[in-house]
């Protein structure tokens, strides 16, 4: 049994069994059937209540269990849960597989050209931090995770080592 989110909103059950490029199942306790091809690993093409479906697979996180498809030119983000992701959550358990980082440390030597943040700011993961410059280009760190910045270690136009510390949530 499987929960697929769509676009974080819709959340549709499904327990579908497949083999031989068949597929049966239900979908929200509606019974379905189908085929599908695979044409290569990210393109699929399913036949569905005579209905044809061209699937694209634009985007793919494995260890977050998320899907960005495009069906029939129409894109979708889909979060997948199984059984056991519903049981984490039911627990209130489901939020320990989040990586905490404690701090962002320099990943190659460089010039500090712009500090993004200020202390006590909270980020999201995927949010610009610092632009560090190395070998005459720029480049941007971002968040690996949401937190609150702790504690900025550096200054702004100054230059840091490999490793040296820069932010601390």
């Amino acid at each position: 049994m499987y929960s697929i989110t769509i676009n974080g909103g819709q959340t549709l059950k499904t327990d579908l069994n497949v083999a031989n490029n068949e597929f049966e199942g239900t979908l929200n306790d509606a019974i379905i059937k189908g085929n599908f091809e695979k044409i290569n690993p990210y393109q699929f093409h399913f036949l569905l209540n005579n209905k044809s479906y061209n699937i694209d697979v634009i985007k793919l996180n494995v260890e977050e269990k998320t899907l960005v498809v495009k069906i029939n030119s129409v894109k979708f983000n889909l979060q997948l849960k199984d059984k056991y992701d519903e049981l984490l959550h039911s627990l209130g358990l489901d939020n320990l597989a989040i990586k905490k980082v404690n701090d962002i440390k320099a990943p190659m030597p460089g010039m500090v050209l712009n500090i993004l943040v200020a202390e006590g700011e909270e980020v999201k993961k995927g949010d610009a931090l610092i632009i560090l410059e190395a070998m005459k280009m720029e480049n941007i760190l971002k968040s690996p995770c949401d937190g609150t910045i702790k504690k900025i270690a550096i200054n702004k136009g100054i230059a840091v080592e490999k490793n040296q510390l820069l932010i601390q949530f």
